[in-house]
């Protein structure tokens, strides 16, 4: 199905309400990390797999960070969490960066299998890469348009990161030492969701903020192109258990359904469903179901 299509769906959709079968086996556990994002996709494969295998489907979403969904997944709480191909590369395995999208997959495919018997499924269709974020009025003013234009900026920067981005290998090290940004003060570290507020309010001047975020479509910022392509690709996937795959065959066929549906404008709107307008996650989820005709 279309893109715009299920954009069109998502925005003209009006509220449900889900209610889950409670009278399926409790067997499968579906995880997410602790963002707006992950709980979406989280809940989307939810009710995806609720509506598509006999057993009931258990939800752990809002986990936390990086290290304790993977932990999760590993111990076998969890038979699947959605997460990031340049994420894995770097937080996980501890590999050096790469900027090619498919090396960076067939890498992760074969490392996750290797270490940890989880299969790495087709890329959802999205690339949630950093974005690192300045306000429009000083875009405008200064003629900034990249990361190495914000490096030449005579002035310097007041940045605000996400505790994960701060420690990260593939976080504010790395883009310090690749761009050298001339920096006011030490960097501020924040709840994500208080990074566009501190932007907004002028606390700091640049925040690492995540390229699908919804918020990004409708305030007045600049997302600086990476022109010397320091971040990795994000694509996300979905990482699952091979043996709870084994174990439910029709699952891996359920989701891969969910492949290639959705595109960096359609995660954006799912985002600023929930954090701009208020939806509540379960019926955001439903609706992008129904608008990919996945209901059915």
């Amino acid at each position: 199905m279309g893109g715009e299509k299920i954009v069109a769906g998502l925005i003209a959709a009006a509220g449900v309400d889900w209610v889950l079968g409670c009278s399926k086996e409790r067997l499968l556990t579906v995880g997410s990390k602790n963002f707006t994002e992950q709980v979406i996709l989280g809940e989307i494969v939810a009710q995806h797999m609720s509506l598509r295998l006999s057993e009931r489907v258990d939800r752990k979403l809002n986990l936390g960070g990086t290290l304790l969904a993977h932990q999760a997944l590993v111990k076998g709480d969890l038979a699947l969490y959605p997460e990031y191909t340049g994420t894995a590369l770097t937080a996980i395995l501890k590999l050096p960066l790469s900027s090619d999208p498919a090396a960076v997959l067939a890498r992760v495919r074969k490392e996750y299998q290797k270490r940890f018997n989880v299969l790495w499924l087709d890329p959802l269709g999205f690339n949630n890469t950093f974005a690192m974020v300045i306000r429009g009025e000083d875009a405008r003013k200064y003629g900034i348009e990249t990361l190495s234009d914000a490096a030449g900026h005579a002035n310097g920067w007041t940045l605000g990161v996400g505790y994960e981005f701060q420690q990260r290998r593939d976080g504010l090290a790395g883009l310090l030492k690749t761009y050298k940004l001339p920096l006011k003060r030490s960097p501020r570290t924040m709840d994500l969701g208080l990074l566009y507020r501190a932007l907004e309010q002028k606390q700091v001047d640049m925040v690492a903020a995540s390229a699908t975020d919804g918020l990004l479509s409708v305030l007045d910022v600049k997302v600086l192109k990476d022109d010397k392509r320091y971040f990795p690709p994000y694509q996300a996937s979905l990482a699952v258990r091979a043996d709870a795959l084994a174990k439910h065959p029709p699952l891996k066929r359920a989701l891969e359904q969910l492949s290639g549906l959705f595109s960096d404008e359609i995660m954006r709107t799912l985002n600023y469903q929930v954090d701009g307008q208020h939806r509540p996650v379960n019926e955001v989820a439903m609706t992008f179901l129904r608008a990919a005709e996945l209901l059915a």
